[in-house]
């Protein structure tokens, strides 16, 4: 065991020195030297984006307050669900197949591109619709809270950031991750100005209209990330797919699809269940946790950045590389779980003031999240860059029953004993399933 753990000091030693020497003298030649290019975008994109949800954060948590913040939560995660709906795999889709073209001396770029927008454009108009003719229904009677014009304002906003990620994917299956980070560095920016000022200027207006205006904003902001995306956009080459390779994207989008619903309920159930049951504010106090947990994981996750390079690698090079992967994850995710264990009380205090003190066990218990989730996500973009997804869709479709299920039966078990119980029944719930979601990703890779 011992011997083993040297071997792996000295090929971590190895790999550094590979990667500083790498960077000193430009050189991004290669398998490796891209995965370290596109690594290193992705995880600025992710820095810009983690810090800028996190400071977005905290001063929409302050201004909204546990309750109206509780509401915003809970409004963005009802259009999420349906957001999942406009997309269905269709993006990962268009990264593999374009990766896949771009490695041909004559790629069919266009007809890739021009098949999958078709189905996105409908996709998207279909999801947008039902979220308008259902958010009536959704808002006063299956959640009895004011946030009715917060969906139907989400038609829209749904409309904009899906074809952002379908846009953004684009610059992924060229391995131009540059793009990405310009583009999440203006809406950051415009986000953390345009919001404030409107929710300063609305809170005298009722919830109902103060969430519309807040859905509005981050549409806005969203638009003018998508308007950049359209500005030197890559060219694209080739002719109209035969049904032959229609039918081939068919294929690969099927269990996708499968995985992109079911992952949406896997997300998002602990909230939409609790959004019935529970006091605004809980939900709040909740997703105030959640937000900082979400935030840690990204910083560990950078998966997506290696998606193309795993669409191209075969072999020993997709093992090792998925193997590093794995390994520069667990170290960290076992570092921040202790801090964030023993300074929660802090944190919690610091960032989202003493309204928000409920949130404290909230966040230590959370915390578990932070192994399982960017794991899972490095063994699911492998499952996908090789093809192989059946297996993942199945254990994924049956975690998902199985989260909802535990959801309902916790929350309800142990609502007599006060909204926060209920809320801890949730998180129970969520880390019981996401695990057994990531024990299966391990098994079946062993078989």
């Amino acid at each position: 065991m011992l011997k083993k753990g040297r071997v792996f000091i000295k090929e971590e030693e190895k790999d550094i020195k590979n990667i500083y020497r790498r960077f000193w003298k430009r050189d991004f030649s290669g398998n490796t030297g891209q995965a370290i290019k596109n690594s290193t975008y992705s995880f600025s994109t992710t820095l810009v984006q983690k810090i800028g949800a996190i400071i977005f954060t905290i001063i929409i948590a302050r201004l909204l307050m546990p309750e109206l913040f509780g509401l915003y939560s809970l409004a963005l995660t009802t259009i999420g669900i349906f957001a999942v709906i406009s997309d269905l795999g269709i993006s990962s889709t268009l990264i593999r197949f374009l990766s896949k073209e771009l490695a041909k001396k004559k790629p069919n770029t266009r007809g890739y591109y021009n098949y999958l927008l078709k189905i996105k454009f409908l996709l998207t108009l279909f999801a947008s619709l039902i979220l308008i003719l259902s958010s009536y229904w959704i808002a006063n009677l299956y959640y009895n809270k004011p946030i009715f014009y917060a969906l139907l304002a989400g038609g829209l906003y749904l409309f904009i950031t899906s074809f952002l990620g379908f846009f953004g994917s684009i610059y992924q299956s060229f391995n131009n991750f540059k793009k990405s980070l310009v583009m999440e560095s203006i809406f950051q920016v415009s986000r953390l100005i345009i919001i404030p000022l409107i929710i300063v200027f609305s809170l005298k207006f009722s919830d109902n209209i103060l969430l519309l205006n807040i859905i509005l904003g981050l549409s806005f902001c969203y638009l003018i990330a998508l308007i950049f995306l359209f500005i030197k956009k890559p060219i694209l080459l080739g002719k109209e797919l035969d049904k032959k390779q229609k039918k081939q994207i068919n294929k690969f989008i099927l269990p996708l699809t499968a995985t992109a619903i079911s992952g949406a309920f896997f997300i998002s159930i602990d909230k939409i269940i609790l959004g019935h049951f529970v006091s605004a504010e809980f939900i709040g106090y909740y997703a105030a946790a959640f937000s900082l947990i979400g935030a840690v994981m990204g910083f560990l996750s950078f998966s997506g950045a290696l998606f193309p390079i795993f669409s191209r690698l075969r072999g020993k090079k997709l093992e090792r590389g998925f193997r590093k992967s794995i390994q520069m994850i667990l170290p960290a995710s076992f570092i921040i779980i202790l801090i964030t264990l023993i300074f929660s009380p802090l944190i919690i205090k610091i960032i989202y003031g003493a309204q928000y003190s409920l949130s404290i066990n909230l966040l230590r218990v959370l915390s578990i999240l932070i192994i399982s989730e960017p794991i899972a996500a490095v063994y699911s973009n492998y499952y996908i860059s090789i093809g192989k997804t059946g297996k993942m869709v199945k254990l994924l479709i049956s975690t998902a029953i199985l989260n909802i299920i535990l959801n309902y039966i916790l929350i309800v078990a142990l609502l007599p004993m006060g909204n926060l119980a209920a809320v801890f029944g949730a998180i129970i719930a969520t880390l019981i399933s996401r695990y057994l979601f990531l024990f299966g990703l391990i098994i079946f890779r062993r078989k």
